[in-house]
């Protein structure tokens, strides 16, 4: 007969799908009439806005688009003009595995930017995109946690603790953020915004109860020209808290909250040139894990009847590492002309590498870093390299890590001897998972019509304890209980002593 299990429910998320997805957007743009005509395009530098995603069966589509804001020269006039340009973006991924079940969580970002001259009043602008992505399978297992069956069956069952962490929630949350922030005193007023940056970053994260309370940080930088015609920067940082519901976290989960734009809106006030009215459209995505104790069953036999056990293998994943590094970078950019002054300077990352030397895993980051910056004459340049930064991990051989890096301060920048002297931190937030495999105890059928035959056998027998031998083990190999070879030899505990003779006293 089939005996009953006790099941264990295990439901939660696996991170099936994750990648970083490259591509290139480009779109020819007329100067609009109240623009001069172009004499020279200095720098180009885009904010990207996540609009959009849709899950089809095998499909994933990412949409949005990029505001880019050129710098340039006029044709026959003094001092920078901008010109901005949208750029939509649809970024498809094909994956067998997918389904409208499925959640995600997107990471959007620009590589670099970048605008040629057509003529004097059309440009050609192209934009580098790097979005990373995380896609996460619906999981619903049962697994066997114990037999009930009567006590004349002999059942000896094997439960072993387990510890497994996984995904127990993926949520998300739009909200918007408004303010108006003024120039400081010792800033001189602006009479136009140049350009905007934003970085976004989740500072802190803690479940409470069926509450995700998340906090961090809009850190906005601009570029403006001030009614002297000088170009000037002002930097400010912003806090937001928001509240997300969760369900099955407990308050120890570990929590992944990863901050987007969804859209941007910095408007200067006409009246006084010191207050920047700021919107933004903000969407938060959460990744919680948890982790869980689970009693499994293992392993079964029974001392009177025999006994067919279907196992069933299950992947349980173990929490490795949680942590956030900082990385230094500093470089000098070679300008071929003296640098007199830095106008404006910042960093956009592209893909996060892994590689691996034995227990070593080094994330290596592609930074992209661009200066604004004048020359003795006067005139207006930027310069733009690819750099390497690498955080170094102690991680075990089997750990897998996901990992996103981000730029977590305004690049610092003056010219120096022989080119521009740059300076910024990287930081790192890595998750690091191991993984083991549970052979599981699925189905159990006893065969009832047929007794265990001990006929002919001795009653006790002496056995030597081999290396790594458990009593279980020895137990099962005789047909009869951890228990009873504890009481015949007098053990204290259920450790089998190596090396040592055991009386196994043999059922009757």
């Amino acid at each position: 007969m089939e005996l009953e299990l006790e099941r264990i429910g295990w439901n939660g998320y696996e991170a099936a799908l994750e990648t970083t997805v490259c591509q290139e957007e480009t779109l020819e743009s007329i100067v609009p009439d109240a623009c001069p005509d172009v004499l020279r395009i200095c720098e180009t530098e885009g904010i990207i806005c996540l609009r959009d995603k849709v899950v089809q069966e095998g499909r994933l589509t990412l949409s949005g688009s990029v505001r880019a804001s050129l710098l340039y020269l006029p044709d026959g006039g003094e001092g920078l003009r901008r010109m901005e340009v949208e750029l939509p973006f649809t970024c498809p991924v094909e994956h067998p595995g997918l389904t409208p079940e499925w959640k995600v969580v997107a990471v959007p970002r620009i590589q670099g930017a970048d605008a040629r001259l057509l003529n004097p009043r059309k440009v050609l602008v192209r934009v580098s995109l790097a979005v990373w992505l995380q896609a996460c399978a619906p999981v619903e297992e049962e697994l066997c946690g114990g037999i009930q069956a009567p006590e004349e069956a002999g059942i000896q069952q094997l439960v072993e603790p387990w510890e497994a962490c996984s995904i127990v929630c993926l949520g998300e949350k739009p909200f918007t953020f408004s303010d108006e922030i003024a120039l400081s005193g010792s800033k001189p007023e602006a009479e136009e915004l140049l350009k905007s940056r934003v970085t976004l970053r989740c500072s802190e994260s803690k479940v409470i109860g069926n509450k995700l309370i998340f906090k961090g940080e809009s850190q906005l930088q601009f570029l403006y020209r001030s009614t002297a015609g000088a170009l000037c920067t002002a930097e400010y940082e912003l806090p937001f808290s928001q509240i997300m519901e969760v369900s099955g976290a407990g308050e120890e989960s570990v929590c992944q909250v990863q901050v987007v734009l969804t859209d941007l809106d910095c408007t200067l006030d006409q009246g006084d040139g010191r207050t920047i009215s700021v919107s933004m459209g903000l969407l938060a995505q959460a990744v919680v894990r948890d982790t869980r104790t689970l009693e499994l069953l293992t392993d079964v036999y029974s001392t009177a009847y025999p006994l067919t056990a279907e196992r069933k293998s299950c992947t349980l994943r173990r929490l490795a590492e949680h942590g956030e590094r900082e990385t230094a970078v500093r470089e000098i950019l070679e300008t071929g002309q003296l640098a007199q002054e830095v106008s404006d300077a910042y960093v956009t990352l592209g893909a996060v590498t892994q590689s691996r030397e034995g227990t070593r895993l080094t994330l290596a980051a592609e930074a992209y870093v661009t200066v604004l910056y004048r020359t003795e004459d006067g005139a207006c340049s930027s310069v733009t390299r690819q750099l390497q930064a690498a955080c170094p991990l102690e991680l075990p051989e089997d750990a897998s890590c996901t990992c996103l890096c981000s730029c977590t301060a305004p690049v610092f920048a003056t010219p120096t001897a022989g080119g521009i002297e740059v300076r910024f931190s990287l930081s790192f937030s890595y998750t690091a998972l191991t993984s083991r495999t549970a052979a599981a105890v699925a189905a159990v059928q006893l065969d009832e019509s047929a007794a265990a035959d001990h006929a002919g056998q001795p009653s006790i027998v002496l056995r030597m304890v081999g290396a790594g031998e458990r009593l279980w083990d020895i137990a099962k190999a005789y047909g009869t209980t951890s228990r009873d070879i504890i009481q015949a030899n007098g053990l204290e505990e259920e450790l089998a002593p190596e090396g040592q003779l055991l009386l196994i006293p043999r059922k009757r």
